[in-house]
């Protein structure tokens, strides 16, 4: 099934990523992880941008691992010639006060000339590479969602078969692999300050969600000027929950193409409900999702943001009312929580694409259709 699009005519915004997918990139870049390109703990709307794209444009981004420095990986058994040589330049070249309050190494930000508060940040995840053969899962003293199960700290280093795409993570358990980033996100609103890197909120960032591989797309409402793309948090794969805090944590490089869409108006020139939270879709599945420190909080937002998606922003089929988005969900969709470890809880509801088999909304043809 091809993915849906977000088409724009004058002050329209139809929600769609074919059409945002015939446009060609302008440019592609690549921004590695280095002490001046990387924003270490945090999200803002006035960190200074390491790199600024058109939209349109794609850029390959090098992430660390939050699984600690060069010294500490080696005493936990990986040897030297797989760490990555720039590893060790990145931790002695940003100094402690520029570092926190959260702990995750965030490669950028991006800056998109064209995006400014108020228009929507499209992100297409077009391809992520795992970069070593191994990866760390750890938890510590009073984290994790049973700290007082495990009132300690531990550290497993776990083989990475690249080649099988697979994890040895003991004798006869062998676990696929599904590369995702943590951390995709961009700036909050400004009055937000430093926006502590773990928990996720409006600006997407420590999402924690395994469904977000390459071919996934990622629709952001934009709070500040550029938007200021970050990601990290590198994942080989997680598990739902993510219950002992860390996932199969290891280094990644992604690349993102970056599309700008202006406004929010339907095509009957009605006010839609505005995008307030991130949404995605795969190539099989549309996605919301909801943070919240409760997490009866998060998935009341995450069930409701899908009623408002089905019912309001849909561009791919007609608009269900809202009686029956609430009754589809109930039937045929998932509620699943993405993780309970980052401050705020997240849920997500997966709406299978397979599930829309009448015709599509006419006034959304297809991607090589002007609009």
């Amino acid at each position: 099934m091809r993915p849906s699009r977000i088409v724009l005519a004058a002050t329209t915004l139809c929600i769609s990523a074919t059409l945002a997918a015939s446009l060609p990139a302008q440019t592609t870049q690549t921004l590695l992880a280095t002490p001046s390109t990387v924003a270490w703990g945090y999200y803002s709307a006035h960190a200074k941008p390491a790199l600024t794209v058109h939209s349109g444009d794609t850029v390959v981004m090098q992430t660390a691992s939050t699984c600690g420095p060069p010294d500490r990986l080696e005493a936990e058994g990986v040897k030297p010639s797989e760490i990555p040589s720039w590893l060790g330049p990145l931790y002695a070249g940003v100094p402690q006060s520029d570092r926190g309050p959260g702990g995750h190494i965030l490669t950028g930000p991006v800056a998109i000339a064209e995006a400014q508060p108020g228009d929507i940040l499209e992100v297409r995840v077009l391809k992520i590479s795992l970069d070593t053969d191994f990866a760390c899962n750890g938890f510590g003293a009073g984290r994790g969602f049973l700290p007082d199960d495990f009132p300690y700290g531990r550290t497993k280093i776990i083989p990475l078969n690249r080649s099988a795409m697979t994890a040895d993570f003991a004798p006869g358990i062998t676990i696929p692999l599904h590369p995702f980033f943590g951390s995709m996100g961009i700036a909050p609103p400004e009055s937000a300050g430093k926006w502590n890197s773990a928990p996720p909120w409006m600006h997407g960032g420590n999402m924690d969600n395994k469904e977000l591989t390459a071919g996934s797309t990622i629709f952001y409402p934009v709070h500040a000027p550029g938007a200021l793309f970050e990601a990290g948090d590198g994942h080989a794969g997680q598990g739902n929950g993510e219950v002992d805090i860390t996932a199969l944590e290891t280094f990644l490089t992604g690349t993102f193409q970056f599309i700008v869409h202006k406004g929010a108006a339907n095509p009957q020139g009605h006010e839609e409900a505005r995008l307030l939270w991130p949404r995605a879709e795969t190539p099989t599945a549309y996605i919301s999702m909801g943070f919240s420190p409760d997490l009866k909080t998060a998935t009341e937002m995450a069930v409701r943001n899908m009623i408002t998606f089905l019912s309001e922003q849909n561009p791919d089929f007609p608009h269900l009312s809202r009686d029956d988005a609430y009754s589809l969900i109930s039937v045929a969709c998932d509620v699943d929580i993405t993780q309970l470890v980052d401050t705020n809880d997240g849920v997500h509801v997966i709406c299978p694409k397979d599930l829309f088999t009448g015709p599509r909304t006419p006034s959304h043809p297809d991607a090589n259709s002007a609009h």
